[in-house]
């Protein structure tokens, strides 16, 4: 399942072990997909690991030691809760 406003990189793979690409994520030019993807990821690689978040706008955000985030763009708020990430 590819979830809404997903961005896929020229030749990216996904491999039959991803089963769901979270929304708003991410994946890189090249990057070969073996395992699900969660919202707002940023993944790159082969295979693809997450190396950080993006907001809805396509933002890279910075969490603070709180775990919240601001979208540079649009001002919406985000939180990191158990290594993922939601928009508050």
């Amino acid at each position: 399942e590819v979830c809404e406003d997903v961005w896929f990189g020229a030749r990216c793979i996904i491999l039959p072990g991803c089963k769901r690409i979270g929304a708003h994520s991410i994946i890189g030019a090249g990057s070969v997909v073996t395992k699900d993807v969660p919202a707002f990821a940023l993944m790159v690689g082969n295979p693809a690991r997450r190396i950080g978040w993006v907001s809805r706008h396509g933002e890279k955000l910075k969490f603070d030691k709180e775990g919240f985030a601001t979208c540079p763009s649009t001002g919406e708020k985000y939180q990191l809760i158990n290594d993922l990430c939601k928009l508050v």
